[in-house]
């Protein structure tokens, strides 16, 4: 009888072992006379449990993790192949808690087949969004992504219909889709995944854009950093031309699409600087307007959007704008694909409909934190996100709720701390981070950001005052409203939600003879 044996590729996945797992595991295979098909799946997001393999008998993939290669030999011996092992046995991959209270819909088939297989794709229901969108026309297509309430899921959470109405109806000779890639939020890795283990869903969101607008040119713009997932990118390319699905020539929609690499800078993910290093340029922001929908790439029309965001309109043309309106709260439609990270006991890709309350994510979810430390602090929205204390775990997860609390969604990373972070010292590294990513074209975010960490400098090394804290305070204010772009607009969200929150981080750097502290 024919084994099946799944074990992902993914980067994540590898950076645990997983080729020599696999390896290891098609030895012993050999070893016992076994028939077994190795399949080099994509993940499926659960990185706690890492390599997480998938064993089918006939019956269903039963799963097994973190399946390090140390741990091939003492499995292989409990009776792996025969569906006899106990040991790190997590059950039907379908029935593992942190999979089955998710509502997959972006990442509906990650981690079902090799990424690359064309076949499967279409099997489980690819390029369907595809085909409707080719029968509803340019304007319905439109409209139906404007229906469904879809957002940016880059960040700035903007209607995408919306954007994409305003570059359709754009005159030019020549229209563009870019497709930012740029992941560079700590605690954030949705954007690898999709390009990981379910690239060719990334591809059929740029055909479906690139047809509702007119578009015959993208470019996927990724950061240097995801080598696997740029090389999964680049074949999943190469396999859709060689269909004939993808290039200049491609029938019924000719869109051709290019894989291109950032230098690793973090402003580049703003989507102007991201504009400048696509031209070839050093990636500094532009001054808005005019806007990249009307002046965008090369001075023409273009629709810039994160990979969530396009990975989500396969869905929402295959099964309706009302299907997607389904899910989530108020304006925040649909899903968001939440991503675990920092002290926390399962760490990975959620998938939920917005308005899950922050609690809910961290403690029910998350299981609390792997240390079994109390949690302290939790942020939300990559470096650039606003800390929120245990009493605001009430607050449900969608953008509104958030901004009404100071805080911002942003990318979705969910980035846990335990009773041990002193958060003077996170507010500090919000301004470092800011002074050594700024692309220094405005001043605010430029001397800003240098002269909070000098501040706090001086508050950590004992020698600040009442009047240090006021400066952190007015060095915030300038530069929320006086940055060009939101690296240095949103540095204060983090460094006055640790002031606001945490005042008592800040106190007791405070000289015995201060004054009291009463930023609570």
């Amino acid at each position: 009888m024919s084994l099946r044996l799944y074990v992902p590729q993914d980067m994540a996945a590898r950076a645990m072992g997983a080729d020599q797992t696999a390896a290891n595991l098609m030895a012993a295979a050999k070893a016992q006379g076994l028939d077994v098909q190795l399949i080099r799946n994509g993940s499926r997001g659960y990185f706690t449990v890492e390599p997480l393999v998938e064993l089918d008998l006939g019956q269903g993939r039963i799963a097994y993790g973190p399946v390090t290669p140390e741990c091939v030999a003492g499995l292989v011996a409990e009776g792996f192949f025969e569906g006899r092992a106990q040991t790190l046995r997590l059950g039907p991959v379908e029935q593992i808690p942190f999979l089955k209270r998710q509502t997959r819909l972006t990442f509906a088939r990650a981690g079902l087949s090799d990424p690359l297989d064309l076949a499967s794709y279409r099997q489980d229901g690819g390029f369907k969004g595809f085909e409707r969108a080719l029968s509803l026309g340019q304007a319905a297509t439109v409209a139906e992504v404007k229906a469904s309430g879809l957002r940016g899921r880059g960040g700035a959470g903007f209607p995408t219909g919306i954007k994409w109405e305003t570059v359709r109806t754009a005159a030019a000779s020549q229209k563009y889709i870019v497709c930012n890639a740029d992941e560079g939020d700590s605690g954030t890795f949705a954007d690898r995944l999709v390009m990981e283990s379910d690239p060719f869903v990334l591809i059929e969101g740029m055909m479906i854009a690139g047809f509702a607008v007119g578009a015959s040119k993208g470019y996927i713009y990724c950061r240097s950093e995801y080598p696997f997932a740029i090389d999964i990118l680049n074949r999943a390319i190469a396999v859709l031309e060689t269909e004939g699905l993808l290039g200049a020539t491609a029938k019924p929609f000719a869109f051709d699409l290019e894989v291109r690499v950032g230098a690793g800078a973090y402003v580049c993910g703003e989507e102007t600087a991201l504009l400048e290093s696509l031209e070839g340029r050093r990636g500094q922001v532009r001054a808005k307007p005019p806007l990249p929908a009307l002046h965008g790439l090369f001075g023409k029309p273009t629709v810039i959007n994160n990979v969530l965001s396009l990975a989500a309109t396969p869905f929402i043309l295959a099964e309706g704008a009302g299907a997607y309106q389904d899910f989530g709260v108020g304006r925040s439609r649909g899903t968001m694909p939440v991503q675990l990270a920092g002290d926390i006991a399962h760490g990975g890709v959620f998938e939920t409909p917005f308005g899950l309350s922050l609690g809910d994510l961290v403690d029910d979810i998350g299981g609390g934190t792997e240390s079994g430390r109390a949690v302290r602090a939790v942020q939300v929205g990559g470096p650039l996100g606003a800390y929120f204390p245990k009493r605001l775990f009430d607050t449900p997860f969608d953008y509104e709720a958030f901004a009404a609390r100071g805080g911002l969604i942003g990318h979705g990373g969910v980035v846990v701390f335990n009773d041990t972070v002193d958060m003077a010292r996170q507010a500090r590294f919000a301004f470092e981070f800011c002074a050594i990513e700024s692309c220094g074209k405005c001043t605010p975010c430029r001397i800003g950001s240098t002269r909070g960490v000098e501040t706090l400098d001086t508050l950590l090394a004992g020698r600040g005052s009442q009047a240090t804290l006021g400066l952190i305070a007015d060095l915030s204010e300038t530069m929320k409203f006086g940055s060009l772009c939101a690296l240095g607009g949103f540095t204060p969200y983090p460094v006055m939600s640790a002031l606001e929150h945490f005042p008592e981080d800040f106190h007791r750097h405070l000289p015995a003879a201060a004054e009291k502290l009463t930023w609570a």
